[in-house]
């Protein structure tokens, strides 16, 4: 019964969430592939809050909301780390290994 309403309310919250998405939509006017994620979005905010009426009706469904946004995460990680934090580990190995011997100095 309590797992039942939690899952009620996660449903709401993020459908209304997934739904806040049109807000953005409707000022983007030139990054048409962000609208079109935003659109996704927020039509799935729609179904997630009708899914909050009848969960185990709609379990499909939330299985499908749940995947995606592991998916999205995945999608966002590698790009993060493919964008920016990967290429100065790169760098950072390559100056290590690459880097002249220290130098001795007659005498010490």
């Amino acid at each position: 019964m309590i797992r039942e309403r939690a899952l009620k309310v996660v449903l709401v919250l993020v459908g209304l969430l997934f739904v806040a998405a049109v807000y953005p939509l409707v000022q983007l006017h030139e990054e048409e592939t962000l609208q079109m994620m935003l659109s996704i979005y927020a039509t799935l905010g729609i179904f997630l809050l009708l899914a909050s009426r009848n969960p185990p009706a709609n379990r499909s469904l939330i299985a499908f909301a749940a995947w995606s946004s592991f998916a999205h995460a995945a999608t966002m990680a590698v790009q993060a780390l493919l964008g920016g934090a990967l290429m100065f580990v790169i760098v950072g190995v390559a100056l290590v290994v690459l880097a002249p011997a220290k130098l001795r100095v007659a005498g010490s």
